[in-house]
Parts: C-alpha cells; structure tokens; sequence
C-alpha cells in the first residue's frame, strides 16, 4: 500500500500551495503532485467594467508583483484605443518597471532563495529564514538591502501614487511627468542600485560558486529540466523587458519562434488537470505531451533564466559580462540548470538598474509631453510586458460602450506551472529514498519550484465564477447532520 508524504503550506513563495509526494512500499517516490489549492476571479469579474478601469483593479491581483499587471494593462489600453505614448511617457513607465524589477529580484534573492545557500538547504528551519540570513552576513547589507528596495518603491509611489498597488499609466501615455528635481534623486537611486546589483552578485559568487558543495547542487540532475524558453527580447535579440517580440529558442538553443504579442494563440495553448486550479501551457503547434522533457517535449519556461536563454544578449554593458560568465560557468546556452534562476535574476536587477541610470540621464525624460490623446476605441488590445517572473500577457476585448466583454491572461507562473510540475517530481525522486525522511530533504523539494518564484495568486484567476465546495453540518456536540455539496 502506497504512502503519502504532504508539504502543505509550501514556504517561501506568494500564495498558497502544496505538495502531494505518493510513495512506494519500500518508500521511494511513486509520483508527485505540486498543487495549487488558490482561486482568484480577476478575469470573470472584470467582464462589464470599463476597460479604463482595468491597469487600477488588475495590480491587486498580487501585492508582490503588482506592476508587471499595471504595465500589461496600461500597453492593453493603448493597443485598444490605437494610440502610441510619447517618448517621454514611455521613459516615465520604463523608469517605473525598471525600479520595480531591481527591488523585487533582490526581495526573492534576499528574503525568499537566499536562506537555502547563505544558511544551507538542511539547516534548522527555525534558523533558515530572512533573519538568519541577517544573523549571518550581517545587519549593514540587511540593511542596505532594505535601503535600495525603500528607494526604488518612492520611484514607483512618485510615478503611479503608490507602490503596493500602483495606478499610474493611461491609455497614450502617464498621468505624472518628472521634474529636473525628480531626476536629482532618481539619478542617485539608479546608482546605488547599481553598486547594490554589483555587490549582490559578487555575494552570490562567494556563497554559491566558490562553494563546491552549491555548485554541485545547482549542477545537479535533480534540478536540470530541458525544455523550450521564451522571452521577450528587441530587434538586436537582446532582453528588453519592456517591449519588443516573444521568442521562443529550443532545447538546443535554435530559435523556435520569434513572433508579435498578438499572435500568442497561435503559439501557447493552454491545458486544464483535475488536481490543480493552475492552467497548464504548452506549445500549441506541437501539442500537448504531457509532463515529459527532453526531444518531442511541448513545455517551455519563461522567467530570469528562460529569458537569458531566449535572448542573444542583454541591453546594458555591465550585465553582458555577467551574462557571459554565467553560460561559461553552466558551459552551454541554453542553460538548463533550474537552481541557475538565481543568478539570472541577480543579473537582470543589474540590467535593471542600468537601465535606470541610462533613463534618469536622458533629456527626454523630462519632458512635457507625456501623453497623446488622439483616442480611436477598438475592439481589441493585447499588452506584453516580462514581469519578474517571466512573459505576462493581458488581452481584452471590448463593445462599443467601452465595456470589457472579455478578459485573459496569461501570467508567468502559468507558463512555468507545468515545468515547476516535473522539476518537483525529478527533485523528490533524487532526495526522497526508504523510509525515513528528514525536513532538510523536503526543503530540498522545495527548492525545486522555489527558484521560479511562482506567484499563486497572480496564476488561478479564471473559472466560470464558481469553485467546488463542501460545507458540513454539524450539532453542538460535532456529530455531523448534513453534508452540502457543489461540484
């Protein structure tokens, strides 16, 4: 008779889950299912709100990733109404993201993965916590750490009134422009940003690549997957966070696809298992194959890694050298190594601060000219952006009213939920033998899907407005009476 190991609730992620580890009689792993027990209904109950409406109601799908949805929304809205933001505006909302991705890769770095590495993946639980991680390297970079995030969150309250659950961004434009005053202090956070991005990644360096015992578990087969990548990148191929096309690279690293957001459903396909409320993707050209890798696999993943490996390079100078140890280190492109997540997010934080150096420096950037009203309702609009943890798209449809008559997304963590499947089960079978299973082996599990920095919430936002439910009655002394059910 099989046995049943269960992680609930996962740790160190955004939103609720668990994992169901089936085992056998001689306690090796049968199967395993990462579940996502969540639901949030942001697409059904947006259908009949004015589309304007949608960049302030979709940031509250996640209070951690907040602005990619904003963002998404805002290039949905211009696509709709058929407008083009000035230049300046487009300055003004790439400075907004660029702040966002540098403070929350460092949150997922410092707070969330961190503790595996600084503190090790087998370590005292009560111990392997952002407070260890402080204990241990100390309360000045604990404390730059949180200096950096502070000021890169004034940059997204001072564009979009508030960084938890930003409003910024109109249709053609923004709504807040920037002074030579702004520039002042925005110019000094993009630099300390930089310096921080620098310093993070030199840590990582010391804790994870000088440590052979690391090394070997980020090269280790348990957490290797071969899949396809997608990721957004410019005309050059390099990774542009903003805007640009999808591409789509092979397990080999020959490009698949490099096509427009708008024709993403000719390219993803979307699959539904009864054990999960999360939507499966896939490549829909090639169709679904189950949770398989390797040749004639139809899975792909989307994130930091997924988008160095879709790219050709990166768009700032600093971060191109570390792009280029990474795969040199890894010793091939793509780089299938699921632990090799953390450096590529480390790297994108710096992209992302120089970025934001090279905006703050612009001229344009102060301009006055931030929005362009010429205004034509559409039927459709599709915004792309490459939130932090991966491709995100928004697309909606509307009547003639303005009204949304149709809503889809498709987040990141959909788009990785099929992978973060089967890098679960390859990790559990590798650590989880006999009978006797210690907690720093199920971290270990963890760990598996930990490095996509799924976000839950943002992932289980559509079925037609009504989740199975089972309610039991019972009397003053527990006995049950009566048991209600809808499936």
């Amino acid at each position: 008779m099989s046995k049943r190991i269960t992680i609930n609730p996962m740790t160190r992620l955004e939103g609720h889950g668990k994992i169901e580890v089936f085992l056998d009689d001689k306690g090796d792993v049968r199967d395993v299912y990462w579940q996502v027990v969540e639901l949030r209904g942001f697409e059904r109950f947006c259908i009949g709100r004015p589309v304007e409406e949608l960049p302030r109601i979709m940031p509250n799908i996640c209070g951690v990733c907040p602005t990619p949805h904003n963002m998404a929304s805002v290039k949905a809205l211009d696509d709709l109404y058929g407008v083009e933001p000035p230049p300046a505006a487009k300055l003004i909302r790439q400075l907004h993201y660029n702040a966002f991705l540098v403070e929350d890769h460092l949150l997922h770095f410092y707070i969330l993965s961190s503790p595996d590495f600084v503190l090790g993946p087998t370590a005292d639980p009560t111990e392997r916590n952002i407070v260890g991680v402080v204990q241990k390297v100390g309360l000045e970079i604990g404390g730059k750490m949180i200096e950096v995030r502070k000021r890169c969150r004034d940059i997204v309250r001072h564009i979009a009134s508030k960084p938890a659950h930003p409003e910024g961004g109109l249709p053609g434009g923004v709504s807040m422009g920037i002074t030579e005053d702004d520039r002042k202090w925005m110019r000094e956070t993009a630099d300390l940003c930089v310096e921080f991005c620098q310093f993070s990644l030199q840590l990582f360096r010391q804790i994870v690549l000088d440590n052979k015992e690391y090394l070997n578990l980020v090269l280790n087969d348990a957490y290797k997957l071969d899949t396809y990548y997608m990721g957004q990148v410019d005309e050059n191929n390099r990774l542009n966070f903003y805007e640009g096309k999808v591409r789509i690279v092979g397990p080999k690293g020959d490009e698949y696809a490099l096509f427009d957001s708008h024709d993403y459903v000719d390219y993803v396909g979307e699959w539904v298992e009864p054990w999960t409320y999360i939507r499966l993707t896939y490549l829909r050209k090639i169709g679904w194959k189950g949770l398989n890798e390797g040749e004639g696999t139809s899975l792909y993943r989307v994130g930091p890694l997924a988008r160095l490996n879709a790219a050709d390079g990166m768009l700032t100078p600093l971060a191109q050298k570390e792009f280029e140890t990474m795969f040199a280190v890894l010793g091939s492109k793509p780089a299938h190594h699921t632990l090799a997540y953390h450096w590529a997010r480390l790297i994108e934080a710096l992209q992302a601060a120089e970025h934001m150096q090279r905006i703050a420096n612009d001229p344009l950037l102060t301009s006055k000219d931030i929005r362009n009203m010429d205004l034509r309702l559409g039927k459709v609009g599709i915004g792309c952006v490459e939130a932090a943890r991966g491709t995100l798209i928004h697309h909606y449809e509307a009547d003639v009213d303005g009204r949304a008559t149709k809503v889809n997304l498709i987040v990141a963590t959909q788009h990785n939920a099929a992978p973060i499947c089967l890098s679960v089960k390859k990790a559990a079978k590798e650590f989880i033998k006999g009978p006797q299973v210690r907690e720093g082996f199920l971290n270990m599990v963890e760990m598996a899907f930990r490095a996509y920095d799924p976000c839950l919430g943002c992932a289980t936002h559509a079925l037609p407005g009504r989740m199975p439910l089972v309610v039991n009655i019972r009397d003053s002394k527990g006995s049950l009476l009566r048991t209600v059910q809808r499936s």
